[in-house]
């Protein structure tokens, strides 16, 4: 029996069947992670001592918006004494840096055409601010991006972890234009499903989470050590966290810590990011792949399954669906050219291209329902738009298969996406007054 049974396996079975196979053992412990989130809760931090924080802010044309974060970082439950905001005009061609000075913040005009991108627009900042305003005693850096708008308890939450001894942390990152279209939608649910059931997990499980992009907080002294912002690939924050873990960094959340971002609403500005995402990964596995590798061995204990964790985030696991599907279309393509006799060989093909797709499908769908029933009172928009959404998430998922195809051969250079959305930040959080009228305030 098991000689026939055999004997009626062909080679794209096997191949198909290993590339499954990679997947499904590479990735389950995500699955566990969901577990971990659904039947634990974070261990929760008192802070002693209330820290002094510089906020630096990277903005190209973003007037706009700019001032929208300025105020609620302003208004926050928070000694505002304790914080300072530095905004990185970073070549600008409209009046961003005066509404930023207009709004409180304290600006640095940069203008250099060469070195295009976040990360040296940081490390400009962090240059400037190291150099002529050491004596104000910052004990950690924010990032946030000029689209942003914190809750009022934010730095209240974060000050926590900071106090718990964390080098660096991430939050709860929500989404201010969810409802826009299913392309918004779509990346609010991933970054709430990032939040929920990946940082949160990890945060519990005490292993290391990963930065994304804004919202995040890192201690003076690691800057320091660096000698400022020396992460300048497409994908800086992610380049940040996988050098952070290969150096026993643990890279902490703050759930309680409440940022809203706004997303693209056009597909080309969406190809635009997640194509750079796609290469900066790309760039970030080239360059980290082997030492992550072997991190998972030789790193100390207690760092090790960080190692393994941050290399299945910037492996291109997504080249494992391309791959098969691509592969199998080939083998279709040359039966119709009349290179292949065999019939048995292309149906198997075609039944892999769809199970592949369908599969992939599936498990977006599923974590697309998942998070948006488990943080349903935290998306802001109408149950309708909660429903359709959870439909539409895996067509945006889906998208990324052709992204991450085109970002292998085609070259990519950093360019911002200009955002406009502005808006009333009470909407998005209670004032001081309010706070403290419901007990929320703690000792400054």
């Amino acid at each position: 029996m098991l000689d026939q049974f055999f004997s009626q396996i062909s080679f794209i079975d096997i191949f198909n069947f290993s590339v499954f196979a990679v997947f499904t053992i590479c990735y389950t412990y995500q699955l566990f992670y969901v577990l971990v989130v659904l039947t634990r809760k974070p261990k929760e931090h008192v802070a002693k001592k209330n820290h002094r924080f510089a906020v630096v802010v990277s903005a190209r044309n973003e007037s706009a918006v700019i001032g929208d974060l300025i105020h609620s970082i302003k208004v926050q439950n928070y000694p505002a004494e304790l914080i300072d905001v530095f905004v990185i005009a970073d070549n600008c061609t409209d009046n961003t840096a005066q509404v930023a000075r207009d709004a409180g913040a304290i600006v640095f005009p940069r203008h250099n055409t060469e070195r295009v991108g976040k990360g040296y627009a940081l490390d400009y900042g962090f240059s400037v601010i190291r150099s002529q305003y050491a004596d104000k005693g910052y004990e950690a850096y924010f990032v946030f991006d000029a689209d942003n708008v914190l809750d009022v308890n934010y730095f209240r939450e974060m000050n926590k972890t900071f106090d718990a001894g964390a080098k660096a942390s991430t939050s709860y990152r929500n989404s201010k234009n969810y409802g826009s279209n299913w392309i918004s939608a779509g990346y609010a649910v991933w970054f709430l499903r990032e939040a929920k059931f990946l940082n949160q997990a990890r945060l519990t499980l005490n292993t290391s989470c990963a930065i994304s992009g804004t919202g995040f907080f890192i201690a003076a002294d690691v800057i320091e050590k660096a000698g400022g912002w020396k992460w300048h690939l497409l994908t800086e924050d992610i380049e940040f966290s996988a050098s952070s873990i290969l150096q026993g960094v643990r890279i902490a959340y703050t759930p309680t810590a409440i940022l809203y971002d706004e997303q693209p609403i056009t597909f080309r500005d969406s190809w635009n990011q997640r194509f750079r995402w796609a290469k900066g990964f790309y760039q970030v596995f080239g360059k980290y792949g082997w030492r992550l590798v072997k991190g998972i061995f030789t790193n100390p204990k207690g760092h090790r399954f960080a190692c393994y964790d941050m290399l299945m985030t910037i492996a291109p696991g997504m080249l494992l669906t391309i791959v098969s599907v691509l592969f199998n279309a080939i083998i279709i393509a040359m039966a119709a050219a009349g290179l292949m006799s065999t019939g048995v060989m292309v149906a198997s093909s075609i039944s892999s291209i769809c199970f592949c797709l369908m599969n992939y499908v599936i498990f977006m769908f599923m974590f697309g329902v998942l998070t948006t029933f488990v943080e349903w009172d935290s998306i802001r928009s109408t149950t309708g738009k909660k429903v359709l959404y959870m439909f539409t998430f895996p067509l945006f998922m889906l998208t990324y298969i052709p992204i991450a195809l085109v970002a292998l051969v085609k070259k990519c250079s950093w360019k911002p996406i200009t955002h406009s959305i502005s808006v009333d930040v009470a909407e998005f959080s209670e004032t001081p007054a309010a706070a403290a009228e419901h007990g929320k305030r703690v000792s400054l």
